[in-house]
């Protein structure tokens, strides 16, 4: 057992309350890639935010190797959609800037960067500002970030929300052969169900509002998958039948 929430719920407090998740209870294993979906509002992100301690579950329990961590910082890599990279600073002093925070030794913190930026597709843009990449280019970068953190647990949060289709497609094929190298745990957040369904291990169903745990689809289908596969095809379908029930 890796990651494991049980029974996590949490309101909002306001002039009306809002509970934004229910009694949400699942485990993550080592290793493997799990997709997080459901409908607007549903509470995708939320979960992230529980999961990475910027926010403190109402009741339940979120573990991470055993260790209770609710409302605690910096176990977690965490990648909001929105890549953050700061303006001012080059790509290099953009992935290193989690060994900064550290205080770790920043020239083994600049040597593994530029080892892996041939990976990342961003070999000789060590120099580059975020203004000078493409929409792929800063995910990539941020991803880079997310990874160098060193954390054993990576939180994706729709990052190819903001990409155009075909930028999206190539990202997702670049995803899975960093994962594949990297072999990273990851709990990916996602309204697309053919995104889903391509990268993941397993996949999880939120409900609309208050989120609930619907389903919890594991996919045993080989890698690359080829979206227009019967067996492909079959589970998308049954993933839009668990969100639509």
């Amino acid at each position: 057992m890796y990651l494991s929430l049980q029974r996590v719920s949490k309101t909002f407090h306001g002039e009306r309350p809002v509970q934004a998740l229910a009694e949400v209870s699942f485990v993550i294993e080592q290793g493997e890639f799990v997709s997080l979906i459901g409908q607007s509002g549903s509470g995708k992100s939320t979960l992230c935010n529980l999961i990475a301690g910027l926010l403190t579950p109402d009741s339940g329990e979120i573990r991470l190797n055993g260790a209770l961590i609710n409302g605690q910082t910096g176990h977690v890599g965490y990648m909001p959609q929105r890549d953050l990279l700061m303006p001012w600073r080059t790509v290099l002093q953009n992935v290193i800037l989690g060994a900064e925070i550290a205080r770790k030794p920043l020239e083994q913190a600049r040597q593994r960067a530029r080892s892996l930026l041939p990976l990342f597709g961003l070999e000789g843009f060590a120099d580059a500002y975020p203004r000078q990449l493409s929409g792929g280019m800063r995910q990539r970068a941020a991803l880079l970030r997310t990874i160098l953190m060193d954390r054993p647990l990576l939180l994706l949060d729709e990052p190819f929300g903001a990409l155009d289709a075909l930028t999206r497609r190539e990202m997702q094929n670049w995803l899975m052969t960093v994962w594949a190298q990297l072999q990273p745990t990851v709990l990916f957040v996602t309204h697309d169900v053919r995104e889903a369904a391509l990268l993941s291990d397993r996949v999880l169903v939120l409900s609309a509002r208050p989120g609930r745990l619907i389903a919890d689809v594991p996919i045993h289908l080989a890698r690359p998958r080829r979206e227009s596969d019967e067996a492909f095809l079959r589970l998308q379908a049954q993933l839009l039948g668990s969100l639509a029930a």
